[in-house]
């Protein structure tokens, strides 16, 4: 608990209010005038769309970011990515710490439980890992500027260098391209450096602070290595799948090179997992591609990370579970049992995000104005984009109502957050001890 006027609230509480106060912060800043570039004005729910899009990393616009916004709109964009990747408590450590001031219990408690880490003690690890962030974005934008320099100049080629470097890293998928990185699906290098910022972004803090620490401990977190072991995993079969569902991308066979064709493949199993830029054109895909591709969204990065999605750990621990039960075992990962808590809020977390998603997919589909034919598909995909705060669309976006615009901005805020988060702040703001117990009883399931 921490004291907020003279109130006391939850961690989770004070996080969602954080989250919140940064949004109404961006979205009042992209409502100015000079927000936007000359002959441009911007309506509030649009600066709202933006501003959360931002913070909660996902990178869904309704308006196009290259054409609509000025160098100052530009800037505050990149900032709230920045801020809402790393998580707004990462940057009070660090002030904190430029500062030489200590922080009190209740701030690093309010730093744990952004980052999901389990002790306040290991907050020291997190200056480290803030320093590593802004190192990771300089040497990207530094990569970046090696391609964008002869198409943009020198002036123009460092800002789009920083910009996606940061949106990159921090898997928010916006872009100053227009159309987001189609332009560059002949260019195996650039689409290199986007994927491994991505990857890079997507481990989460309690990863990379394994991997630096490795050289002390000379072990791995069980957390660590199931989250790499489901990670690899997934990435391998999203690669086979659309090399399979895109036969190597065969229908750009005129346009590309079978060099360049695998290279947008492979960008394809990366980015759908919650980074949002796009090579090819995603209306340009099989029925079956979409279908990986939704599956990605849904499940997402590393817990702790700028990813969003159930997470991998979740999806790792729920199918070691089910083989578990089919086969009359214990769950268990690399001679470690998994904690029934554990099991219960991956259950849970599952459960609820498949229902929050079939909820607002509904909603969709009665208030927008969907194709007859593809529509389902359509409210499907934005929605599941917009929960794993990935950015991908099949083209709704620019055409949601002020209804539309409602829906996906909770998802994105949801999504983000945190469902745990999220819930906790709404019903455990003063949680009380139960004092008794009903008895168990069995019933029939299957």
């Amino acid at each position: 608990m921490i004291h907020l006027f003279h109130r006391r609230i939850t961690f989770s509480l004070a996080l969602t209010i954080g989250f919140l106060t940064l949004i109404i912060i961006g979205s009042i800043l992209l409502s100015l005038p000079f927000a936007n570039k000359v002959g441009q004005t911007t309506n509030y729910s649009d600066a709202l769309f933006t501003a959360t899009s931002a913070v909660c990393v996902t990178g869904l616009s309704t308006v196009t970011t290259a054409t609509q916004w000025s160098f100052f709109g530009q800037l505050i964009i990149m900032i709230l990515v920045e801020v809402g990747g790393l998580g707004f408590m990462t940057f009070a450590v660090m002030l904190s710490n430029f500062a030489h001031q200590r922080m009190s219990l209740g701030a690093r408690m309010l730093t744990g439980e952004a980052l999901n880490l389990n002790r306040p003690s290991q907050l020291r690890i997190v200056q480290l890992i803030i320093k590593l962030s802004l190192v990771v974005q300089l040497i990207g934008a530094i990569l970046l500027f090696i391609a964008l320099k002869p198409r943009l100049g020198i002036g123009k080629g460092i800002w789009y260098s920083i910009f996606h470097s940061v949106t990159a890293y921090c898997n928010a998928g916006f872009d100053l391209f227009g159309p987001s990185l189609e332009q560059f699906n002949n260019n195996p290098y650039f689409l290199t450096i986007i994927m491994l910022l991505i990857g890079a972004g997507s481990f989460g803090f309690l990863v990379w602070r394994d991997l630096l620490t490795y050289h002390i401990h000379h072990k791995l977190t069980l957390h660590t290595r199931l989250v790499l072991t489901v990670g690899i995993i997934i990435l391998i079969l999203s690669i086979i799948g659309f090399l399979i569902s895109e036969q190597n991308l065969k229908q750009f066979d005129g346009n590309l090179n079978a060099v360049q064709r695998f290279f947008n493949t492979l960008f394809l199993a990366v980015t759908p997992r919650t980074a949002g830029f796009a090579s090819i054109p995603y209306t340009k895909l099989s029925a079956a591609s979409i279908v990986i591709t939704i599956i990605l969204m849904f499940i997402g990065g590393a817990p702790g990370s700028t990813a969003g999605g159930v997470k991998t750990s979740t999806i790792g621990i729920l199918f070691l579970q089910s083989l578990a039960t089919f086969t009359g075992k214990e769950a268990s990962f690399s001679h470690r049992r998994f904690t029934r808590n554990n099991i219960n809020r991956a259950l849970t977390l599952f459960c609820s995000a498949i229902l929050l998603i079939i909820f607002a997919t509904l909603l969709l589909t009665m208030t927008q104005p969907l194709s007859p034919h593809n529509g389902i598909i359509e409210a499907v995909f934005e929605a599941v984009s917009a929960f794993g705060t990935v950015g991908l669309t099949l083209g709704l976006t620019p055409h949601l109502n002020l209804f539309g615009k409602i829906i996906i901005i909770a998802l994105m805020f949801i999504g983000r957050v945190g469902i745990y988060t999220f819930m906790y702040s709404i019903f455990k703001s003063h949680p009380a001890k139960q004092s008794y117990r009903y008895p168990e009883e069995e019933i029939i399931i299957g």
